[in-house]
Parts: structure tokens; sequence; C-alpha cells
């Protein structure tokens, strides 16, 4: 290339897309995507561009020198090793070129939440500087643990090309190039995608690293693949076309570029026009075949006026290129090529324009509404911060405790352990059966189910009277001033005291259960309203405290239920007469029913199922009606069939029978009582003990109210970097989108 700026300018003018007779709506497409893309939104939404790709050495760099005026480094094997983005852009101003550095992965390839750019040196206002330039860009590129301006020197030694710390990079070179013969229009220059692991081609991770840095940018929908494919090589060797296929099936947005035309073996040139013609591997944009100058060309000096000359005459001259029907003439050379492109993206851009309108109106919405979602960032006075949290976190553990209207609520939880509770102390119930041992089973099952309450469920083994009468017997010998024939109370409270020893199990069982729930909701509580604060300190240790003041709640929980079966324990003891007196009478009358339907089963279903005889003729006089009337002949009138079971001889049970009823009576007393009064116990010192003076609890343990409490305060609402990051991610990409609106809002059509 002319070293001469002048010259270059002038041997570049008027060609192709720095042709100043464009329309002035494509301009104005190409002009949007170039100000969209300077906002950096390429990040959030998928913007028209063209992506230059090919096999090593297939000509692409020197197809982007005709189309963007400026030389890029040529060396031995492949030349170019990151991605190089052209940003063209018309103006008024002189001629310059701005080289930044864009990095979207850290030095071990870590993609990074947010790019970021990195202006590389001043801009350069001489074309025949950008060589050297784009040469040293891609060094510090390829050699991220070191400084970037390190790259810049002017001493750098050209014997390290080989040294590089990485062989290819994502990360990539921008370029933006502007002034007065330039159109707007961006283009990626990418990596051309390696045969072979041999060689000097590259490893096997290499070469999957190449193709999937090409596939990240053609598998967009709005990516223009500009393909390149050497004259050289046999077409069926391209491996960019078989990837170009695979994105791109029915070749909708592909423009295929034959180079090196000039080296097509001899004979074989006829073998190349069925695809200028498009009757094989057809496009929807066709063939186009260029001609660049070669590597001598530009050693000689060669401006690009001469080479778009000596191009024309290749093909005007050159057979059968020169020989193909006039309408296929408009494939050849690069400027034919460099209009369509030119076209092809316009009427993309115009297309896409109401889905990039959507798409940003989208992105920002989830943008903003993540931000939302996000805890505010640290407040400027971090003591009124915590103590503002510190307080709101003990209001919510009150509203807790008290009880929420909601599923899986503290209260809501706790309540089925405090049924369980409850079932299981009724189940100790002592399983009396009135009759004695060796009563058939079936028999003795009928009492029991046609006796018991709705809600009994007794666990224990049956209880038989007379088992009741000799355990009374064999403790007779404890009578101290009961009369001959009357049980010590000590029979009694040893079966009370049977029961009683089977509830401290299960109530401790319940302070644990509750403690544990209370834990987690606990847990749940501190992790909402702290846990994306002070970079997980202030939540860790108020966990550690809760933790604490948890244990202690729960020792002093499981000390007063201690107690209160402690108290039930010694002997048996109520002032609720009238419920027990009630309850001895129900049982009672329970237990000699059934003894007496067992011991005089039909003289007793005589009587249950007697009915007074009526004259009127709706029942006949039974057996029992007549007896009624002829003591009522002998002058014992008044006597009701119901009298009858006095005559029945005295239960020698009846003892042992008054001993269940006591004891069942006082079961339902003590039960009632203790299954009220262990959850109220577990509620009064765990549940709501929790919450009790918890805020001065937390200051003090904490160290907030003390000398050092502004310093602990600034340490403990100090932001996660988790968050922080993602505040700032979440910032610029709204920057980012905003901007881009206000872009599309200004379009001139």
């Amino acid at each position: 290339m002319d070293s001469d700026s002048d010259s270059s300018d002038s041997g570049h003018a008027g060609v192709g897309l720095s042709d100043p007779t464009i329309a002035k709506g494509r301009r104005a497409m190409l002009d949007l995507v170039n100000r969209l893309s300077s906002t950096g939104v390429q990040l959030d939404i998928d913007l028209p561009r063209i992506a230059v790709i090919g096999n090593q050495s297939a000509g692409k760099s020197s197809l982007i020198e005709s189309i963007s005026g400026v030389s890029l480094p040529r060396a031995s094997g492949t030349c170019t090793r990151c991605p190089t983005e052209c940003r063209l852009s018309r103006s008024s101003a002189p001629w310059r070129c701005t080289v930044e550095l864009r990095f979207i992965t850290d030095k071990n390839g870590t993609p990074l939440g947010q790019a970021r750019t990195e202006p590389f040196g001043p801009p350069v206002s001489d074309k025949s500087d950008v060589e050297e330039r784009i040469r040293r860009a891609q060094r510090a590129i390829l050699n991220p643990s070191k400084l970037a301006s390190t790259f810049l020197a002017d001493d750098l030694d050209d014997g390290e090309h080989d040294a590089n710390e990485l062989a290819f990079s994502t990360n990539f070179i921008s370029l933006a190039i502007s002034g007065p013969d330039l159109a707007d229009l961006s283009f990626v220059d990418l990596p051309g995608l390696i045969a072979s692991s041999r060689g000097a081609g590259g490893s096997d991770r290499e070469i999957k690293m190449v193709e999937g840095l090409v596939e990240s940018y053609i598998s967009k929908p709005s990516c223009v693949i500009l393909l390149t494919v050497a004259c050289e090589t046999d077409f069926e060797n391209q491996g960019a076309h078989h990837l170009t296929k695979k994105h791109d099936p029915e070749g909708k947005r592909t423009v295929g570029v034959l180079t090196k035309p000039d080296r097509i073996p001899t004979g074989e040139e006829d073998n190349w026009l069925p695809l200028i013609r498009n009757e094989v591997e057809p496009l929807e944009n066709n063939w186009f075949c260029v001609k660049q100058p070669s590597s001598a060309d530009l050693k000689e000096g060669i401006t690009w006026a001469e080479a778009r000359e000596r191009e024309n005459d290749f093909f005007s001259l050159t057979g059968p290129w020169a020989t193909l029907d006039a309408m296929y003439h408009r494939y050849l050379r690069t400027p034919n090529l460099v209009d369509r492109l030119s076209a092809i993206l316009s009427d993309l851009i115009s297309k896409r324009l109401p889905e990039i309108h959507l798409e940003l109106e989208n992105a920002l919405q989830q943008a903003k509404s993540g931000l939302s979602q996000l805890p505010p960032p640290p407040a400027t006075d971090p003591v009124s911060q915590v103590a503002a949290m510190l307080s709101a976190f003990a209001q919510d553990i009150e509203k807790m405790v008290d009880g929420v209207p909601r599923v899986e609520g503290l209260i809501q939880r706790i309540r089925p352990a405090q049924q369980t509770f409850r079932k299981t102390i009724q189940s100790t119930v002592p399983n009396f059966c009135p009759l004695e041992g060796s009563t058939k089973a079936d028999v003795a099952e009928d009492f029991l189910q046609s006796t018991k309450d709705d809600d009994e469920v007794a666990a224990g083994e049956m209880i038989y009277v007379d088992a009741v009468a000799e355990k009374a017997d064999n403790l007779n010998s404890a009578r101290a001033r009961e009369l001959p024939g009357h049980h010590p109370f000590f029979v009694q409270v040893t079966y009370i005291q049977e029961f009683t020893a089977k509830w401290d199990a299960p109530a401790h069982l319940l302070c644990r259960t509750v403690s544990r729930i209370l834990g987690e909701q606990l847990r749940g509580l501190v992790s909402e309203h702290f846990s994306a604060f002070g970079q997980g300190l202030l939540a860790q240790r108020i966990t550690m405290l809760l933790h604490q003041h948890l244990q202690q709640r729960t020792e002093a929980a499981h000390a007063l239920v201690a107690k209160l079966i402690d108290l039930e324990m010694p002997a048996p003891l109520t002032l609720n007469d009238h419920y027990l007196s009630d309850y001895r009478t129900k049982y009672l009358a329970r237990y000699r029913a059934a003894r007496e339907k067992a011991t005089n089963r039909k003289f007793a279903t005589q009587l249950q199922n007697h009915r007074p005889y009526e004259d009127d003729g709706y029942s006949s006089p039974t057996t029992i009606d007549e007896i009624l009337g002829k003591f009522a002949s002998m002058g014992l009138s008044g006597l009701k069939a119901e009298d009858f079971a006095k005559l029945l001889p005295q239960d020698r049970m009846a003892p042992a029978l008054e001993i269940m009823a006591d004891v069942r009576a006082y079961f339902q007393v003590a039960y009632k009582r203790i299954t009220d009064n262990v959850p109220l116990a577990i509620d009064y010192e765990l549940v709501r003990g929790v919450g009790r003076d918890l805020l001065p609890l937390l200051y003090t343990n904490l160290g907030v109210g003390g000398k050092e409490g502004e310093r602990i305060c600034r340490e403990l609402a100090q932001e996660s970097p988790n968050v922080a990051n993602r505040r700032e991610e979440l910032t610029k990409r709204i920057e980012r989108l905003e901007n881009a609106a206000k872009e599309l809002v200004t379009i001139e059509m």
C-alpha cells in the first residue's frame, strides 16, 4: 500500500461503500447501526452486522482492506488471531482511526459480567500507521497478563511474535474509522478456520476454539455472513462453507465471495463458474468473485485505485471470466460486492427496526426489574441503616410469633406437632375393661367399642376388672385407717402414676420440634433481611446470636415442661370437683351396665328392650309387664321395670369398678390440663420468649450501640460484592439500553 496518506485517500475514494452517490436512506440505516453499536447495546440485543469468515489464507484480510482502505498485518501462518471489528462512519472531519481493545473474558478465559473497553494509544491520522497499531493491539490481546501499554512501546521486540500467551482469543480489536469518503458500516474480520491440527495450523483445542468463536457470530439471525472461499483450494475442502451451511442452511443471509481467481490451476477455471451462475450451492444473495492485490503488489506500493484497475482488467480480459454473460458480470469485481453488501445490510436493518424497538423495550424492562429486586444500595449513614434493619427484623420476629395468616407461618407449622402431642397423651388413657380376663375377646371388644368416647384411642394393653381387684388385694396390706372393705387410695395413685409417667417423653419431643421449626423460620428471616448485606458478615453474626438465644430459650422451655410433668407425678390433685364427679359417675355407670349385661345377659336384655304396655295396641304385654301386674295386685303398686335391677346380687367387683371410675375420671381431668399447659409453657418460654427483648440483645452483642458502633456499622453495612457487581452490571445495561433507545427515537428516514 502507498504510505502516502493523501494518495491512499484519493486512490480509495468513490469505491463501493465510499461512493457518495449511495442513497440517503441507505446511509441513514447504516449510520443508525453504527450509533447503536457505539452504545455497546450489541451485548444485549442482536444488531445487524457483517461477519467475514473463511479458512486460513482465504483472502479475508485483503477483502477487508479493500473495503476499509487500511492495511492489516500480514505474516506467514495465521494472520488474524483475534476478531477485528471495523466501524466505518462518514464524517466531514479529516480521516482518523481510533483503536480500542474490547475484553469480554478475563486472562483465564472466564466471561466477564460486563465487557471492558480500553483505548489503545492515541487516534491514528495516517493510514500507513494503522497496520503497525493493529499488530501491536493483537499482541496485547494475546498476552492478557501484561499491561496493554507495554505493547505501544517503540522498542517492542519483533522476535517475541512466537511467544504469545494465547494462540487465539475471543477478545477483539475495535477500529473506529471516520472520514469524508466512508459510509457507516460495521463488520468483523474473524480468525480463519484451521483445517488441521498438524503443522503450523494449531492444536485440536485451538481448532475448536476458533470454530466456537466464529459460530458465536454467525449463529445470530441478524448476522450477514460474508463467506470467503479461495479458488486455489478445492471447494469441498473449504470448512468455512460447511460451518455456514450449519447456521444458514437455506443461504438466506450468506454472501459468497470467491478470492484468488488468478491462482486457479490451468484447466480448472470452469469448475467455479457454476457458483457465479448460482447453479450449485445457491445463495439468495449470490456468489461474487474478486481479485485483490498480492503481497508483492502491496510491497511495491500499489494504490487502491491501481488495484481496482488491475482487477477490472483481469475480469475483462481473462477467460473464462471475460466470456461470461453480461448479466453475471455484476457478480464480479470488488465494487459490485461492496455495493451489494451495503444494500443487504441496510435492507436488513430496515426490517429489523421494529424488532429492535421491541427487544430494547423488553431488555430495558427486564434490567429495571432485576435492579428493583436488589436490596437498596448502602446508605451514607451506616449507623442509621443498621439500626433500621435491626428494628425491622425485630418487628417481623414479633409478627411471626404472634401469628400471620399464611400456610407456612410459624404457628401453622407448629400446630400439627401440638395435635400429635395431644393424641399421644390421649393414647395413654388406661384401657379399663369391667369384664374378667376370662371373658371372650369379642365380648370385651364389643364393650370397648360401645363405651369409649369418640376421641379415645387407647394404646396400652386392656386392663380387666379382675386384674384391678387383684392389684387392690395385693396392696390391701397397705391399708391405713380405711374401714374394712375399703381399699387404700394408693391403688388409684398407682394407676395414675403409670399413665403420667408416659407424658414426659412426648412433652419434651414437642419442645424439640417447636425449637427446630422456630430455628428454620428464624434463619429464613435472617436471610430475607440481611443475606445481601455486609458481604454476609451481618447475616452470619445475627445467625450465631440467634442460635445461642434459641438454645437458651429452648432450655428454659424444657425446664418449665419438666416442672409441669413433675407436678403431675407425686399425687393426683384437682380443684375441679364438679368436673371430676361428673366423669366418675359417667364411667362408673358404664362399667356397671356392661357387667350387668355380661353376667345377666338375658335379664338385662329384657330390661333394655322393655317397653310399657299400652292399650292402644301399639305394643304387646311382656313378661315384665305381667310380673308388674301381679305385684300391683299384691298391693305393691308403683314399681317400675328398672327397679328389677335392684334384685340382682351385689357385684363382687364393685370396689374394683369404683377404682377404675376414679382413675378414668382423673385421667380426663389431668389429660386436658397437661395438653393445654405444656403447649402454653412452650409458647411462653420458647416461641414468645425468642421475641422478648430481642432488639436490646442484638444491639448489645453486635456492639452497634457502643463506642465502636460507627466503625462496626460501617463494616457491617458493606454491600456484598455479588450484589454490588450485579447492581453495576444492571446499571450499565440500563444506561446502554436507554442510550440506544434515544438513538432510535432520533433516526431520520
